[in-house]
């Protein structure tokens, strides 16, 4: 079953690009088109696929999650697949330390 994530769930505020609302959005791999980190409708449906992944549906794990996005990831990671794959890896290690 799909984690849904609102909005309000999230620590940071996320443009939302009602052009592109009702574009296909990341569903898994593989999807080489640009990821926009900073549209809420991209940002909702990344952010539940890696909670998946995880098997989590921790609000603290979200948090480290959305920071890792946010903060951590290099701006040359940019197509959705890398994106999750970046965020899956990273949120693996951190989870098992």
């Amino acid at each position: 079953m799909a984690l849904e994530i609102k909005p309000s769930d999230l620590r940071y505020k996320y443009t939302r690009h009602k052009a592109t609302r009702l574009a296909p959005k990341f569903s898994g791999k593989p999807d080489p088109a640009l990821f926009d980190r900073e549209d809420l409708y991209e940002v909702l449906p990344m952010l539940a696929a890696v909670m998946d992944a995880l098997g989590s549906n921790d609000s603290e794990v979200l948090h480290r999650l959305e920071e890792v996005m946010v903060r951590q990831m290099p701006n040359f990671i940019s197509s959705r697949e890398e994106v999750y794959d970046c965020l899956l890896a990273v949120m693996g290690d951190l989870l098992a330390d």
